[in-house]
């Protein structure tokens, strides 16, 4: 199997395809295989890698918690075009793999010749931050106690996710059965480390601000803890656009991969036709305030109950 050394672990990765580099990073609660429809569509006309993070078998899972955190996930990155001696890519990422990609942006400006962020935002809303990370230290726990067919079934039903089974059921089970294979103590440390202890999208906007890399922002509408943090990104991010996919939940490369690949493929086609935005004035999106109070009122990604927490009763919500 092919791997890349990064600090503390070793990342499997995947290469298809011949061309410039693509380089896709997956989501939270799924692995490489979730990009196949990418791969396969990509590889026509690019060179495409896509890896497994630290935490997700075939790449290590490091015991130390400590070999965990958001900084490591965005250096790994940086490894990987490292270690297949890259200079520069495009780089495309969902959910955490998106926030990632952003802050990939942020400290590796060089490196990334456009950025795709789908999904991302989830916890990043200010009002939902105390219940964020109150509910992901509850469920790195969960993850080891109860392990992965049954947290994997829960995730699957989320509000967010079942968009996938009503439009899709063989990928939604495809999906499913994927989840279920995945470490439970990697899901664990991933949650407790990467999740759970990422500074907010919002914390960031300022810095956000002076990135000229260009963006693609992808969301899907019924992602509604993501939908707000979206709208700051469009307006934060001088040179990025947003597509807000119609009845999709938080998978959108899953529910909606003809749609998803389109859009990727036009971005970048701008981006390397030098086309992307030019002559387009600083935006000014105001993010809207019906939004906001749906948002906030909404639900939280997992609804933990406090008064049965140790008896680990919860709710899947989201990622």
């Amino acid at each position: 199997m092919p791997y890349v050394e990064a600090a503390g672990a070793k990342l499997y990765f995947e290469e298809s395809g011949y061309g410039y580099l693509i380089i896709f990073i997956h989501e939270f609660a799924s692995d490489i295989r979730g990009w196949e429809t990418q791969l396969r569509h990509f590889s026509r006309d690019y060179r495409c890698i896509a890896y497994n993070a630290r935490g997700y078998p075939p790449s290590d899972i490091p015991e130390d918690v400590a070999s965990y955190s958001w900084e490591f996930a965005v250096d790994d990155v940086a490894a990987v075009m490292r270690g297949l001696k890259i200079e520069r890519a495009h780089v495309v990422g969902l959910s955490m793999g998106g926030y990632a990609a952003l802050q990939f942006g942020l400290r590796y400006p060089e490196k990334a010749s456009a950025i795709v962020a789908a999904s991302v935002g989830s916890g990043s809303l200010p009002a939902q931050r105390d219940a964020w990370l109150r509910e992901t230290s509850v469920l790195a726990r969960i993850f080891v106690s109860h392990g992965m067919v049954s947290m994997a079934e829960r995730i699957a039903r989320g509000p967010a996710r079942i968009q996938l089974k009503h439009k899709d059921r063989k990928s939604w089970q495809g999906f499913l059965d994927r989840l279920r294979h995945h470490s439970p103590q990697g899901m664990s440390n991933t949650m407790a480390r990467c999740q759970a202890l990422r500074p907010s999208l919002h914390d960031l906007r300022d810095r956000l601000s002076g990135m000229a890399i260009p963006v693609l922002l992808a969301v899907g509408d019924e992602d509604v803890l993501c939908l707000e943090t979206n709208l700051m990104l469009k307006s934060a991010l001088p040179n990025a656009g947003l597509w807000i996919c119609p009845n999709t939940g938080h998978a959108i490369n899953l529910e909606e991969p003809a749609a998803f690949n389109a859009q990727v493929e036009s971005f970048i086609g701008a981006v390397e036709r030098g086309s992307w935005r030019r002559g387009y004035p600083t935006t000014g999106i105001e993010t809207n305030s019906r939004l906001r109070r749906r948002t906030s009122s909404a639900r939280s990604l997992i609804h933990v109950s406090q008064e049965r927490a140790d008896a680990d009763v919860i709710r899947l919500r989201h990622e």
